[in-house]
């Protein structure tokens, strides 16, 4: 017997490492969902630190996957889901109480869905995390945010995500479905707050020679894609398309400038050593 709308399942697959700091709160907000049809796959790379203890506690079905990668973390936590939806969180994540319903209603108005973005907010009181999410806010609805929550049928058929990169691996699954070219992308006014409270300059430099080292496989694999993605200019242009109120707060704006430069730097370097 065919589902009704009110019982479709949506899978919320969340790929964890060490997240114990901040995945009750994900989770609290996953409870508190107006949409109450939800199972919660976390996917754990073996962690130490009672992330599986708190997993458990709020009856997540909680799947073994270490030192794989995150791509990797994701398409087992597919595998292993049931859902006619599914939408992929990071452990550091918190959702508004209405997201996951709004992104279930506009997929039911919309036959031809592929996918749908939840926008994100940097959470954080310090100087960095503020930068972080002024640069997110120039963003909006541009190519550059990707959606989260995607009909799992068509997932499935397309291979979930790109295997093997770490480089952007969370747009090449709405790549893939784009590719196909009979669906559509839309946006919730609800929020994603993505707390990021220990951000740590070093730490995110770090993460993006590692990610740098990637690049050429998905520029291969991704073509034109992946040059508005990696684009300094394209960057640029969101930015001064809003040259108004970018330059309204110089502190963020030169803070925002200085975090770009280091970033490129980082992956540059990242992938030109991985050649040597």
């Amino acid at each position: 017997m065919q589902k009704s709308w009110e019982q479709m399942l949506v899978s919320v697959v969340i790929p964890t490492y060490n997240s114990a700091r901040f995945l009750g709160v994900c989770l609290e907000s996953l409870k508190n969902q107006s949409w109450k049809e939800v199972e919660v796959i976390v996917v754990d790379d073996g962690s130490t630190d009672g992330t599986l203890e708190i997993a458990e506690k709020y009856g997540c079905i909680v799947i073994s996957n270490p030192k794989r990668g995150r791509a990797e973390a994701k398409n087992e936590g597919i595998r292993n889901s049931v859902g006619e939806f599914l939408f992929f969180i990071d452990s550091d994540m918190e959702l508004v109480c209405n997201a996951i319903k709004i992104c279930v209603l506009l997929a039911r108005k919309t036959p031809s869905i592929g996918g749908v973005i939840v926008p994100e907010r940097s959470v954080g009181k310090s100087f960095w995390v503020r930068v972080r999410d002024f640069e997110r806010s120039f963003y909006f609805e541009s190519i550059i945010e990707s959606a989260r929550f995607f009909p799992s049928k068509i997932v499935k058929e397309v291979g979930g995500f790109e295997e093997g990169l770490v480089f952007f691996e969370e747009s090449t699954l709405p790549y893939k479905i784009q590719r196909k070219g009979c669906y559509r992308f839309l946006r919730t006014d609800p929020l994603i707050f993505h707390h990021e409270e220990d951000f740590s300059l070093g730490a995110w430099l770090r993460k993006k020679f590692y990610y740098g080292e990637t690049i050429r496989q998905y520029e291969d694999k991704y073509g034109d894609y992946s040059k508005v993605q990696t684009s300094v200019r394209f960057r640029l242009g969101l930015f001064m398309r809003e040259w108004k109120r970018f330059v309204s707060n110089p502190k963020l704006a030169m803070g925002l400038v200085f975090l770009k430069s280091l970033e490129y730097l980082a992956a540059t370097t990242g992938q030109v050593t991985s050649k040597i």
